[in-house]
């Protein structure tokens, strides 16, 4: 059965209405999930769209401008930490998902989803393994999430020194589980996720 991958790969598909989803955040210990739409003009195209993670901070910040221009539609939205306590991590991605697809205007026609499972929702559309570094518009999502997850650590930062948010996003590096360790559980912590229940057993 064909997708609507095939066709990219075969025909250059370039649907107006085709809309790429990506999340970022689902590992960390701490802050939103973070997800964003975008439906890619075929007119303008942005050269160098890739997987966000394969990119350099730089080019990531001066991507996400481009894409904010240049794109028919984007938008970006999330799922608090309260909710991924209340739903589970990837439950709360595909409500994120769900909510930035919603978030565009024009409505897409077809949605291509990075990953292996959909929100439960009724557009067209199908997910796409490793889609990141496959489908442009998927690889434009990552990285607007991207750079606006990352924004929002480095605030984190400032509101909760210590920690060291800035430098690994919130992610259970050796450096971030020892701050837990010392420092104590934050509002921003996520509670159903080991270490950090772990350390709330302890207090």
């Amino acid at each position: 059965m064909r997708s609507i991958v095939d066709d990219l790969f075969e025909t250059a598909y370039t649907g107006s209405l085709l809309a790429g989803v990506d999340e970022v955040g689902r590992g960390p210990l701490a802050g939103d999930v973070v997800t964003a739409a975008v439906i890619l003009d075929p007119g303008r195209p942005i050269p160098g769209l890739r997987d966000s993670k394969k990119l350099s901070e730089s080019r990531r910040e001066e991507l996400a401008i481009l894409i904010r221009e240049n794109a028919l539609a984007w938008s970006v939205a999330r799922a608090s930490v309260a909710e991924i306590d209340e739903i589970n991590i990837l439950q709360a991605s595909l409500l994120a998902m769900h909510r930035a697809v919603q978030g565009l205007d024009p409505q897409p026609e077809y949605v291509l989803v990075d990953g292996n499972r959909l929100p439960r929702w009724n557009y067209a559309s199908e997910p796409v393994v490793k889609g990141d570094d496959r489908v442009p518009a998927i690889a434009a999502a990552s990285i607007l999430a991207k750079v606006q997850r990352d924004g929002e650590l480095r605030e984190l930062e400032q509101q909760y020194p210590g920690y060291g948010f800035a430098a690994h996003k919130g992610y259970p590096t050796a450096a971030h589980l020892q701050a837990l360790q010392d420092l104590g559980v934050t509002p921003v912590h996520r509670r159903s996720f080991a270490p950090v229940k772990k350390r709330l057993q302890q207090a």
